[in-house]
């Protein structure tokens, strides 16, 4: 039946194809930018950040290049993200981009400096020449002297 509809053929043919690049996509653990929160229950400064970013975070342009993803620091770390270093500091927010850490913000440090401290690491995003290996943590400090060394 597929042989004498020379379009159906064709769309079953577009159909696979499709399915199969997902699938690939969804096989090869590469995944876009997002930032992670790690996260406990009671934690002040986390509520601090849900009641002043969360909400709208989403919606912003640093949002839609790498959105937010809450991970409980009492539970199991995903395996996707078993490549960052964890801390018992809550919230500890780390930007990943495909697999690797571009860098991360300790703590909340309000909302202010929060969203100055997000801008500078992605910006980094899409710069492979200026992520180095290893946790990005040193850019991050780097970054944040150079802020308070202008107040």
């Amino acid at each position: 039946m597929l042989s004498r509809n020379p379009q159906l053929l064709k769309l079953f043919s577009r159909t696979a194809l499709f399915g199969a690049m997902f699938v690939a996509l969804s096989l090869s653990g590469a995944r876009a930018a997002e930032l992670v929160m790690f996260e406990q229950a009671g934690c002040a400064w986390c509520e601090a950040f849900n009641r002043e970013i969360a909400a709208v975070y989403g919606k912003t342009e640093e949002g839609l290049r790498a959105p937010l993803r809450r991970v409980d620091i009492n539970q199991a770390v995903p395996a996707d993200l078993a490549f960052i270093e964890t801390e018992r500091l809550t919230p500890l927010f780390v930007l990943v981009d495909h697999g690797r850490e571009i860098g991360r913000i300790r703590g909340y440090p309000g909302e202010d400096h929060f969203w100055g401290l997000l801008g500078v690491l992605v910006a980094q995003l899409g710069k492979p020449e200026t992520v180095k290996p290893g946790t990005g943590e040193e850019h991050a400090q780097l970054h944040e002297k150079s802020l308070y060394a202008n107040d």
